[in-house]
């Protein structure tokens, strides 16, 4: 049987900044994505009648499925799959096996990313040589950081967060990530964003200069000084804990310490490998999370394996 393999990344948003819901139900998003080296796996296998399944287990055991990701036509890599074969005009089968390292659920866009992969593998595997801005079209109708997760790197986030241009950016980080013991929903922290800033004046979402400074440098001190994220707050006070493993990180002189996009995933930038590894034992000892990796940014999109 004939397989092809896709590696996508997780993002993280080094600044996520929102406005006043739109009238469609979305809010207008400026941030900035990074794409980081913890990243999910997409076998895309031939099969022989038309039909479009997944299974989906965690990196740690093949053998077992996940059953908090969901299957059939509600998993997002198996619409891109459906996508991809309505715009190529065939009605070709794939059998998607899913490997997953990015936490479900914990606001580092792991759904996303298997879009992107399914996206890549498929085309390779049915041959289509699909160009670049059309699997980026398809993309951006799959969610907002789908287009992303295929593009990689950093990128500043418009629109939805689904309009990407590329970064300038230098240098390589050091990020910690403290995994929470269960995901959450992005609607809720995004219906209690809205209840915290009801009867405020909410500005029109921008990205910082000093933060765009701080990658066009390469300055790690002063990016994680100028990291932000508007949905944290809305974050913790659904989740109070969030808090004390933020705390922890700060303690152990994080240069920059906050939550991963809608949460619950905690990030903390390092000064350099040595210090992320202090950083990743004190969060473990604290046992304030259900894992802790390491991992370097920026790194490519999704790319065939």
């Amino acid at each position: 049987m004939r397989t092809s393999t896709a590696r996508a990344p997780a993002k993280i948003n080094l600044s996520l900044g929102v406005g006043s819901i739109r009238p469609d139900g979305y809010h207008p998003l400026a941030t900035v994505y990074q794409a980081v080296g913890l990243c999910d796996e997409v076998r895309a296998g031939e099969v022989a009648d038309d039909s479009v399944s997944v299974r989906v287990h965690s990196d740690a055991d093949q053998g077992e499925e996940l059953t908090d990701v969901p299957v059939g036509i509600d998993n997002i890599a198996v619409r891109a799959a459906l996508l991809l074969r309505e715009a190529a005009g065939i009605d070709d089968g794939v059998a998607l096996s899913i490997r997953k390292s990015i936490p479900v659920s914990g606001g580092m866009a792991g759904g996303s990313a298997d879009a992107a992969g399914a996206l890549v593998a498929c085309d390779d595997l049915w041959g289509l040589h699909t160009p670049k801005s059309e699997l980026e079209r398809i993309a951006a109708q799959l969610g907002s950081d789908v287009p992303f997760c295929l593009a990689g790197g950093n990128a500043i986030g418009s629109g939805r967060g689904e309009v990407i241009s590329p970064v300038l950016a230098r240098g390589s980080y050091q990020w910690v990530f403290a995994l929470a013991h269960e995901g959450m929903s992005t609607a809720k922290v995004y219906a209690e964003y809205d209840r915290l800033v009801e009867g405020t004046n909410v500005a029109e979402p921008e990205v910082d200069d000093e933060l765009m400074a701080a990658l066009r440098a390469g300055d790690a001190a002063a990016l994680g000084a100028a990291l932000s994220n508007d949905l944290q707050d809305a974050a913790i006070f659904q989740r109070p804990e969030l808090a004390e493993t933020l705390a922890i990180g700060e303690e152990c002189g994080a240069l920059g310490a906050q939550l991963s996009g809608s949460g619950p995933t905690a990030m903390f930038l390092a000064s350099d490998e040595q210090h992320a590894m202090d950083i990743a034992v004190a969060l473990a000892s604290a046992q304030v999370a259900a894992d802790v990796v390491q991992a370097t940014g920026p790194v490519v999109g999704a790319r065939l394996v």
